[in-house]
């Protein structure tokens, strides 16, 4: 098959087939790959928490850096790919792979950087990270290998992103799934077998991040996708990475702020002593592989949204729009109660230890029940940036991740202590809500204006 065929075959597919059909085909390998990683995260933390509570909350400390990370990696991957993918959308291979060969490479450039100064200013970031004098050695142990294999791990987002937006996220699953499972049993074999302790964990992580990376990068290298990643094919303007680092902006803004939200719950929590940083992040560390399936609907919404928005099909905009929340919050449902049931269990595994159950517990129920009030903000949030839509994007990826969140936080912790901590999170989330309710109606009526 010629590679004019291949392209209208994936034009047809994205603009013709039934919506469910078509977010359900995308969304899948992204849900099922995000589980597998997110069960990595759970395993490596329980892991590290046989170290006792200084090193379980280290895992928190390095979860923070590495939102750093996956903020570059996300603002370039979805930067580049949301234009990318409009542009295939209008036809336009030319202009798409321009974009996906200098997204990868800012991404590269920009990873590389962050690693170096990182390095030279270790021992300060760990303390930023929120690390206590008693956590500290662990993080560095830790984070150490994170550092070095920077570049490769927001590369790795990048491309995975950049897969996701053409339409072929099963790709993107195989480099993912095989980094996981590889970090599974690097943990076993580097904290274990070779005993090597928290630092066996930080090398597991660094070893999966760059064998991902190459086959992830090998997808691009060997025709399977429309794109090409070449470095003759980089822009010689700064229009295109001006234009991805716009269009990802948002991405940036989110996990930036997810970043510096974990430091504050860190620190806040530090108060209170190495069990109830231990805890929170445990916590947080559940709360995320259950809303992986609502990040990865969204993930499958995404380039059906700016593939058909490039396409002049605002009504499938819609129509995806309406499903992927449907489906998300049915998905989502389906895993909240067995966790918020059995919520002493799923913490237990990952540490037991009575003092951090004790605040981990009630954290953990708290998060369940508000958990459903997340997919339209995220939606909303999604909607705007894969339709280039960047102020109001900015501004609905802000709230759910801090711009709400910090705040509550810092009042309600100021005001009921340890027990405000476990509280802001759920706070967040419903006022995040009440105000995309309002965003969605913008989003909905712009599409209604271009129909």
């Amino acid at each position: 098959m010629d590679s004019e065929t291949k392209k209208n075959l994936q034009y047809e597919k994205m603009t013709t087939k039934p919506i469910p059909k078509l977010i359900g085909t995308l969304a899948i390998p992204t849900i099922i790959s995000m589980m597998v990683t997110n069960i990595y995260n759970l395993v490596d933390t329980a892991f590290v928490g046989r170290l006792g509570n200084s090193a379980s909350g280290a895992v928190g400390i390095v979860f923070g850096y590495m939102s750093i990370l996956q903020a570059v990696g996300f603002m370039c991957g979805q930067g580049a790919g949301s234009v990318m993918s409009r542009r295939l959308g209008a036809k336009d291979s030319e202009g798409a792979t321009a974009y996906s060969s200098t997204g990868f490479f800012l991404s590269l450039l920009l990873g590389g950087i962050i690693g170096i100064l990182s390095y030279i200013f270790l021992t300060p970031l760990v303390h930023i990270l929120g690390s206590t004098k008693t956590i500290e050695p662990y993080a560095k142990s830790y984070i150490i290998y994170i550092i070095i294999s920077a570049p490769f791990f927001t590369s790795s987002l990048t491309l995975n992103n950049l897969l996701r937006y053409e339409g072929r996220a099963r790709l993107g699953t195989i480099g993912l799934m095989t980094g996981a499972a590889i970090n599974i049993g690097g943990d076993m074999l580097f904290m274990f077998g070779m005993n090597m302790g928290i630092s066996g964990a930080g090398l597991s992580t660094a070893l999966s991040q760059t064998i991902s990376f190459i086959i992830l990068l090998a997808m691009f290298l060997t025709g399977r996708t429309e794109t090409k990643i070449s470095i003759h094919r980089i822009s010689h303007t700064f229009a295109v990475p001006g234009n991805i680092i716009a269009t990802g902006f948002p991405s940036l803004i989110r996990q930036s702020l997810n970043s510096i939200a974990t430091m504050l719950l860190n620190g806040q929590s530090a108060i209170y002593g190495d069990a109830a940083v231990a805890a929170m992040s445990n916590t947080s560390r559940i709360a995320f592989f259950m809303m992986a399936v609502a990040i990865g609907m969204g993930q499958g919404f995404q380039p059906v949204s700016s593939y058909n928005y490039g396409a002049g099909k605002y009504d499938r905009v819609k129509k995806a729009f309406w499903f992927t929340v449907a489906a998300a919050e049915v998905l989502l449902l389906i895993i909240i109660i067995p966790v918020y049931i059995k919520s002493d269990f799923f913490l237990s595994l990952l540490r037991d230890d009575s003092e951090v159950l004790s605040y981990g517990i009630r954290a953990l129920r708290l998060q369940c029940i508000t958990l459903m009030f997340v997919p339209l903000t995220m939606m909303t949030e999604m909607g705007f940036q894969s339709t280039g839509q960047r102020a109001l994007a900015i501004f609905a990826s802000s709230l759910r991740s801090g711009l709400i969140f910090i705040p509550v936080l810092l009042i309600l912790s100021a005001l009921r202590g340890m027990s405000g901590i476990q509280e802001a999170q759920p706070v967040g989330y419903v006022i995040s809500f009440i105000i995309s309710l309002f965003l969605s109606r913008i989003f909905m009526k712009k599409l209604d204006k271009k129909v």
